[in-house]
């Protein structure tokens, strides 16, 4: 007999998780999986049964998940599972924790890190768009060490909270923004040493900044059903010749950046194409998806999303114009009869 490996069994195996684990992401996730599902079914997996609470443990751990944004439906602190939780909770929240916790947290994250890259997969194999962004969002916490709704400032070196909030009071929300700014100004608004300000300056430098275009294969011609080509040109501008590991102080391990292409449809929420790319200078991807299989205006959604860095994500919108598929019978038909009129005639 012939046996081939299912979708799940691929996964699992290209990124070495345990057969438990990608079973609990086939049952768990669903389309309208949230943040705080993805937290609770990534803690969930297999590979973090290792990390048992240790005597004194429970109190801190109960501390940490007194004061995270995320309230768990699990709250025992004996629970090895509850304790990654709260841990990546701690790592969003830049909570001081003791030496075993930390060594255990820098343990953690970077197979929360790969598994995540498994769940997105999972996702996109079902054809949710929503968790995958979601997932997506999620890894770029875990690598930078902050909630996704805090400023994306605080990703640089000596940027707290009181920072931040200056620059946003001074209309300053972007990285983007604070590299635009003429020296003297950045340098009041940061108040920083000339030594931190160097600190700044290189990690802004390395931040992507990276320009996105994209055609469409004979896209007047698109008929129902019809395989669509898009291919995305990215060219990254830069002064650098070669792309560094990504600025990320909070990640205990050296990590390069990746990017997720996605194609999706938001009122519907469905995924059309991904495709995972390591990006240097320049790159050409080539993404394929289906038409509706019924005719009329289709509008998508073509998402650039990074793994590791936070708020230089770029969405563009663009619709297709659906032409009715051609009926071959039809076709064969109306030439039949273009015949007899001319044997009439």
């Amino acid at each position: 007999m012939d046996v081939a490996p299912l979708n799940l069994g691929m996964i699992g195996s290209y990124y070495y998780i345990s057969y438990t684990t990608i079973e609990l992401f086939a049952a768990s996730l669903t389309a309208k999986t949230k943040l705080k599902g993805l937290l609770e079914i990534v803690a969930g997996a297999t590979e973090f049964e290792k990390f048992a609470v240790r005597p004194g443990e429970a109190m801190a751990l109960r501390h940490v998940l007194n004061h995270s944004a995320v309230t768990l439906e699990n709250r025992r602190t004996t629970d090895p599972h509850v304790k990654t939780a709260a841990l990546m909770q701690a790592h969003f929240g830049r909570m001081q924790l003791n030496g075993d916790l930390t060594n255990d947290l820098a343990a953690i994250l970077p197979d929360a890190t790969r598994l995540l890259q498994a769940i997105v997969d999972v996702i996109s194999s079902s054809g949710w768009l929503a968790p995958a962004l979601a997932a997506m969002e999620l890894s770029q916490m875990l690598t930078q060490g902050q909630w996704d709704k805090e400023s994306v400032l605080l990703q640089l070196p000596h940027v707290d909270k009181e920072c931040a909030k200056r620059c946003e009071k001074a209309g300053v929300e972007s990285i983007y923004d604070l590299v635009d700014m003429e020296d003297d100004a950045r340098a009041e608004l940061l108040q920083m040493s000339g030594t931190q300000m160097e600190e700044v300056a290189s990690a802004c430098n390395r931040y992507p900044n990276i320009e996105v275009s994209y055609e469409i294969a004979d896209q007047d011609e698109v008929a129902a059903g019809d395989s669509v080509e898009m291919v995305v040109s990215l060219e990254r501008e830069t002064e650098d010749s070669e792309v560094g590991s990504v600025v990320a102080p909070r990640y205990p391990k050296k990590k390069e950046e990746a990017w997720w292409l996605v194609v999706g449809d938001t009122k519907r929420g469905t995924l059309s194409a991904i495709k995972r790319v390591t990006l240097g200078r320049k790159s050409k991807v080539k993404l394929e998806f289906s038409a509706p299989a019924e005719a009329g205006k289709a509008e998508y959604t073509l998402f650039f999303m990074c793994d590791s860095y936070l708020g230089c994500d770029q969405e563009y919108e663009f619709a297709l114009d659906v032409k009715e598929a051609e009926d071959d019978s039809d076709g064969e038909g109306g030439a039949d009869d273009d015949d007899n009129d001319d044997m009439d005639a």
